[in-house]
């Protein structure tokens, strides 16, 4: 078991924070006039990648030090003139005072996230993937593909709604991201997505069509993104899930842990 101190936590959430600013970048690259945009506050940043975006919160605040009256101020500034409510994304280990100022200001709470980590340093014996699951990373021209896998995974149907494969598409040309395929019986039956941040290797959007569930595609595809991270020079695994979900249940049983749970806040609307 690891524990869980700053250090580890703000390693964490640097990495989930940039997971989001490359999300907004690409998102900004694929559909021009989104004009997503990064505003540096609070030793964190916060974030805005088109309207109603769910990236759309401002991460790693308070994660070096105190948080001001004015960064908290800035931060709803800055999604207000957007059109956006002020989100943000509080870690329990964040200095007191962002919590302190959250209350003052009148943000609620509107969910939870459970933050998982592996140490790939303490993994001893090589993953074995299954031999009925065969995954493989997936080139640039694949992306159609890839979008079409995880969005049926998702949605449960086989055309997949257009808003769907609109929001996944940024996770697939993510700075840093290297994306899977996993494959059944020589059709695609799930993927996922592994993002590399200063050690850190962050696992999302990760789906298995309905046809193939419970034939062992998201241990394939967990074990295929750990062999990668640990070829990347990574020493940490983390995948961040809703809590008590089968999401959850499935990277606990490959030996991660519950880091943290950390709450979502949502600011006043004006």
């Amino acid at each position: 078991m690891t524990f869980i101190d700053l250090s580890i936590a703000s390693r964490l959430e640097d990495a989930s924070a940039w997971r989001s600013v490359r999300y907004a970048q690409a998102q900004d690259r694929l559909c021009l006039g989104t004009q997503s945009t990064v505003m540096a506050v609070g030793g964190g940043c916060a974030i805005y990648a088109g309207p109603g975006a769910p990236m759309n919160q401002a991460k790693g605040l308070g994660m070096s030090g105190p948080v001001t009256p004015e960064d908290l101020a800035a931060v709803a500034r800055f999604y207000r003139s957007l059109g956006e409510i002020p989100r943000v994304d509080l870690c329990p280990l964040a200095h007191a005072s962002l919590l302190d100022l959250l209350k003052q200001e009148g943000y609620r709470l509107e969910g939870f996230h459970s933050v998982l980590l592996l140490s790939i340093s303490e993994i001893l014996e090589p993953v074995t993937p299954s031999s009925r699951v065969d995954v493989r990373s997936v080139a640039s021209d694949e992306a159609a593909l890839w979008r079409r896998t995880v969005a049926q995974g998702f949605s449960e149907e086989d055309a997949p709604p257009q808003a769907m494969l609109d929001l996944i598409a940024p996770t697939f040309h993510s700075e840093t991201a290297t994306n899977f395929l996993a494959w059944v019986d020589g059709q695609p039956a799930g993927g996922g997505t592994m993002l590399v941040h200063k050690g850190v290797a962050e696992f999302c959007s990760a789906s298995t069509r309905p046809a193939f569930r419970r034939r062992g595609v998201q241990r394939a595809l967990l074990y295929a993104r750990l062999a990668a991270a640990r070829a990347a020079g990574c020493d940490l695994a983390m995948v961040i899930t809703v809590p008590g979900s089968a999401s959850q249940r499935n990277v606990q049983r490959l030996g991660f842990q519950l880091a943290y749970t950390k709450a979502m806040m949502v600011g006043p609307p004006s």
